[in-house]
């Protein structure tokens, strides 16, 4: 579902940045990474060890559920400003027209005429427009927003961690968050 929302919000040589609003990002964020990559794969796992407490459940969901968009803010952070050479692989939201983390951040807080530069260098397979929306993001601070968001998003789940349960071990939790936090 998320994916499908994904697609369709940034269709391509289409650019309509009245659809990259945070409230959608949020939702295609859910239903495209924060499930299947965080919740599914620990619901199961608690089905599977006879866990039947819903409470235990929307628990779990709520940790993994935040900690899953962190997840995804992280990889279309990594995208646009990680080195290729250390991730393996080489960022294309921009030139794909992705609804990503790094534009729709931008879009909050660009001028009109930072938008229309935007706007017009955005979603094009094209190495200039492609330096030209980094540049964008550089003015408008986009690392140093995301730096700041990091930190204090992966203090809000630990804080989730120390407060949960117990019914799902909180090492479960804790491993994955050192899996992500600070990735590179």
């Amino acid at each position: 579902l998320g994916q499908t929302v994904d697609l369709i919000t940034a269709p391509d040589h289409t650019i309509n940045f009245e659809q990259f609003t945070k409230q959608r990002y949020e939702w295609i964020v859910q239903y495209k990474t924060a499930y299947y990559t965080c919740y599914l794969p620990i619901a199961l796992g608690m089905h599977l060890c006879g866990v039947t407490d819903p409470k235990a459940f929307d628990e779990a969901k709520e940790i993994l559920l935040e900690l899953g968009k962190v997840f995804q803010i992280q990889d279309d952070y990594l995208d646009v400003f990680a080195d290729p050479e250390v991730i393996g692989k080489i960022g294309t939201d921009i030139q794909e027209n992705k609804c990503s983390w790094p534009i729709v951040t931008a879009l909050s807080l660009a001028t009109p005429e930072q938008k229309e530069k935007l706007a017009a260098n955005y979603g094009k397979d094209d190495p200039v427009c492609v330096q030209e929306v980094k540049n964008m993001f550089g003015e408008l601070k986009i690392e140093a927003v995301y730096k700041k968001l990091e930190e204090e998003e992966f203090a809000r789940v630990r804080e989730m961690i120390t407060r949960s349960s117990g019914v799902v071990p909180r090492g479960v939790y804790e491993a994955m968050v050192e899996k992500i936090f600070k990735r590179k």
